[in-house]
């Protein structure tokens, strides 16, 4: 964790890593990568290409199909063995963001908040009595929750379960009806207040903005200063570089992309020791 500053991190879903590295003119201290249950991700190429180039891994790692009674219960328990064996033997640290957005709708363990901290805690107790003590444990919600479901911090595993908090969030712009403008403060205010009375490092797991209602750039803009003046825990923070369900790749105009080349190069984003 940086003593000041924050890193930055991406997901490369707009070209390959080096095309993507040239556009915005750096290499990004954190990668994000997205795994089923059944991948292990600790072999994959990603992984191993990220720790070779001194990338950290941020493993996003989606429970899809898997009963949360299973894993409580103990029947997936060599399952998350294996994954604990494999990432062990890397040697080096990886950030495991397991089951991201319970509060939202990935509702992992059916929106039941002692389903989920049971299944949570099961699979981080696992890791440890494996000896993986090269994973550093993230619970990362989304910033807003699904209608008629419990809020975001009853879900929280425990302290003693998670070195990072974490929150993914968006400015959705208003290309749909119901949705407006937000400001990056405006986006994750409410959850950094949550968050912040934690006193662990934050990670923005997730952020990016839409063009249509505002200035995407403008929005960028704000980050860095926002992030000093606003939201001191917060020490990393991953773009989520793709046309998915809104323009929110960097480069979706010049303007946007300029801003985040700046961005890039900020010295908050590019602390030292």
């Amino acid at each position: 964790m940086p003593p000041r500053g924050v890193l930055l991190g991406h997901y490369y879903g707009t070209g390959s890593i080096e095309e993507t590295d040239a556009r915005i003119g750096r290499k990004p201290a954190i990668h994000l990568s997205y795994y089923d249950w059944s991948t292990d991700w600790a072999t994959s190429a990603a992984t191993r290409a990220d720790l070779a180039d001194g990338r950290i891994p941020l493993i996003n790692w989606e429970p899809f199909g898997v009963s949360f009674d299973d894993i409580v219960d103990g029947k997936l328990d060599g399952d998350i063995e294996a994954r604990a064996d494999s990432a062990k033997a890397l040697g080096k640290k990886v950030l495991l963001d397991f089951a991201a957005e319970m509060n939202e709708s990935a509702s992992w363990g059916g929106h039941s908040p002692d389903k989920y901290i049971a299944a949570y805690r099961r699979v981080h107790d696992i890791f440890v009595s494996r000896g993986a003590e090269n994973v550093v444990w993230i619970w990362c919600p989304n910033n807003t929750d699904s209608p008629n479901s419990p809020p975001a911090m009853s879900y929280y595993p425990g302290d003693g379960y998670v070195d990072w908090t974490g929150v993914d969030g968006y400015n959705w712009g208003t290309s749909e009806e119901g949705f407006s403008w937000q400001s990056f403060e405006e986006v994750f205010a409410a959850a950094y207040e949550q968050l912040a009375g934690l006193r662990k490092p934050i990670i923005i797991g997730e952020m990016a903005s839409d063009e249509v209602g505002g200035s995407k750039a403008q929005w960028i803009n704000e980050v860095a200063p926002t992030l000093r003046q606003r939201f001191p825990l917060i020490k990393a923070a991953v773009w989520f570089d793709v046309a998915k369900e809104r323009h929110w790749q960097v480069n979706s105009s010049p303007s946007s992309l300029a801003a985040y080349r700046d961005l890039a190069k900020d010295p908050y984003f590019n602390p030292r020791g």
